[in-house]
């Protein structure tokens, strides 16, 4: 069984038993959390797709840890002009494990 949900933005596809990195979520370590922002269901066989969501659709997860990702370096440079800009950054994120997806009504 695996689903399709909607965190931070961005459009994630999930499996029960599935680590995934979202976007930064306030929550510490240990915490249980909630998506009710369910597009897409299917188990196999039958598959429910919401508009755009599922009515009663959820997915728990469990809060494994909180990070920065690796270092990114962004640079803008113009030549013969003495322009050169150096930035570094890293991105937050929240690691969650999939417990369960619960299909609502379409």
């Amino acid at each position: 069984m695996h689903a399709v949900i909607q965190s931070g933005g961005k459009q994630y596809r999930v499996a029960e038993g599935d680590v995934v990195r979202l976007e930064k979520l306030g929550l510490a370590e240990g915490d249980t959390v909630d998506f009710d922002r369910v597009m897409m269901v299917s188990d196999g066989e039958k598959i429910v797709i919401g508009q755009p969501f599922i009515e009663g659709g959820k997915v728990s997860g469990t809060v494994e840890a909180q990070g920065r990702g690796k270092k990114i370096d962004v640079i803008k440079f113009r030549r013969r002009q003495k322009y050169r800009r150096k930035q570094g950054h890293r991105q937050a994120y929240t690691q969650v494990k999939i417990n369960s997806i619960e299909a609502g009504k379409a």
